[in-house]
């Protein structure tokens, strides 16, 4: 069977990540689990799987017996959707059995045995005959077996019934009763996890890993996903080495003589340029240069912002004469401000991602990597997603521009994140003092395509943009920020730049 003729035969959920991940989708005919603890998006996923299987005309059974009717409806309501053709078996015993001297939930072990709750799900099947099968939950059955080999045993006859009868089966559990219950795990064909993390401060954090899937290859590890209106939308874990596109490397310009002098004539198509300084030194402004530069060549840009608000950054940039928001109404900038509390590093990668595969855009920027920091405090696991990010950008021919401010104003300063053995460029910017006022200083101590200067110049702020000046030979120590005079004074300084 071709590759083809496997993704179309699959039993997809109609939730894109998820099926991509899972390489296309559900193998038919077989027993799957959907494990996690309440609140991590079952319910919602289980129920895009059964609606994907009525748009494709099959026949589809809900069977629940932890929620009514009722609440699966006013869960679907709350989406936008309508459960039309699916049919909902809402497996209670009848009123008449309830104990009222407990306070207990509608499912007893001792009134509805689980005898009775197989034949009652049996009966369900053979009588709608479904193609797509979801039972929620596993918890019910497991504490009305009230031992493991039992338990063990029904799953396993659930199993051979349904696999006899064609029937794809997603059974969710909620990990209630025990978690670390792995009974079912051996059984099913393969196993789906959804985890909640609550950060310290800021919106839980949800993603989902493939722990198991019998003769199909996956793409392991874990992946962010986010419960919106509308369903579960989850971002695959970017694989850099899974993208290639031809392009040819060339120097991108700044649109600034100087900075295209000491860059050896730019930054290559392809590449990415990490912009390092103290905060104030203009990080921002270098990146929006290469942007404008980019439009102005007909291109299409991108600019993700952490840490500063957009209408200041808009007004900022206009008051030396660059008119962000005319370039975002002709449609050639996309600039996103992006909360770091509210959003996951996945969720970022796939914005990203989607500006390059989708919009053609061919320069981004991301300002900063601090603010990116914020979202994925342990370190490691940030450089590893940054390092992914680049790759793919780099293999789609787009230009990276990324910032990170560091502690400190003059003398000895640290990164919060040391990425700059990823970057194929970096720009230092530095203060300076010198004849009584504090300047600015930039220089490339890396580029790996290319030659490039080894002087530091002198730069500066003005209405008119950004301004170099000419390479600094008469000072020694400006990167240390109080340098000493070697020449005349003052020889290789720009004009007072305070005026």
């Amino acid at each position: 069977m071709t590759d083809g003729e496997i993704k179309q035969d699959q039993a997809a959920f109609g939730i894109a990540g998820l099926d991509d991940i899972l390489a296309g989708g559900l193998e038919r005919d077989r027993l799957y689990l959907l494990e996690g603890n309440p609140g991590t998006g079952k319910t919602t996923a289980a129920m895009r799987f059964l609606m994907t299987g009525v748009e494709r005309g099959e026949t589809t059974l809900y069977i629940t017996l932890s929620e009514t009717e009722e609440e699966l409806r006013a869960t679907a309501r709350s989406h936008g959707w309508s459960l039309d053709g699916i049919e909902l078996f809402e497996l209670v015993p009848p009123e008449s059995l309830l104990d009222e001297q407990q306070q207990q939930s509608l499912l007893y072990s001792s009134d509805l045995e689980l005898g009775e709750t197989s034949r009652m799900i049996l009966e369900a099947v053979e009588r709608l005959q479904p193609q797509r099968v979801v039972i929620d939950s596993l918890s019910e059955i497991r504490l009305l077996a009230q031992g493991s080999l039992r338990y063990r045993r029904q799953v396993l006859a659930l199993k051979h019934y349904f696999a006899k009868r064609g029937v794809t089966v997603l059974l969710l559990d909620d990990l209630t009763t025990d978690a670390n219950d792995k009974t079912v795990h051996s059984v099913t064909h393969g196993v789906i996890q959804l985890q909640e993390l609550a950060p310290e401060y800021g919106a839980e954090r949800r993603r989902v890993r493939v722990m198991k899937y019998r003769g199909r290859r996956f793409r392991g590890g874990y992946h962010d996903f986010t419960i919106k209106t509308g369903g579960l939308e989850v971002y695959p874990r970017i694989v850099a080495s899974e993208h290639r596109t031809r392009f040819k490397r060339e120097p991108m310009s700044s649109g600034v003589a100087g900075l295209d002098a000491l860059l050896g004539g730019g930054i290559q198509r392809g590449s990415s340029a990490l912009i390092l300084g103290p905060a104030g030194t203009g990080k921002s402004l270098f990146a929006v240069s290469f942007v404008m530069s980019a439009i102005a060549r007909g291109e299409k840009a991108a600019m993700f912002i952490f840490d500063e608000e957009l209408g200041l950054l808009f007004a900022r940039m206009l008051e030396i004469g660059i008119d962000l928001q005319a370039c975002v109404d002709d449609g050639s900038l996309i600039v996103e401000q992006v909360d770091a509390a509210e959003l996951s590093p996945g969720e970022f990668a796939a914005r990203v991602r989607d500006c390059v595969s989708k919009r053609d855009i061919k320069t981004v920027v991301i300002d900063s990597l601090n603010g990116y920091q914020a979202a994925m405090p342990q370190e490691q696991f940030l450089v590893l997603h940054i390092h992914e990010l680049l790759q793919y950008l780099n293999r789609q021919g787009a230009s990276t521009y990324l910032t990170v401010a560091q502690h400190g104003l003059v003398g000895d300063m640290k990164a919060p994140v040391d990425v700059t053995y990823l970057a194929d460029t970096v720009v230092l910017l530095r203060y300076f003092e010198a004849a009584g006022l504090v300047r600015r200083a930039i220089s490339v101590i890396k580029k790996r395509a290319g030659g490039h200067e080894k002087t530091i110049r002198e730069f500066d702020i003005g209405t008119g943009g950004l301004t170099l000046g000419e390479p600094l030979y008469g000072f020694q120590g400006v990167l240390r920020g109080v340098p000493n005079f070697v020449a005349q004074d003052g020889e290789g300084l720009m004009g007072d730049s305070s005026a």
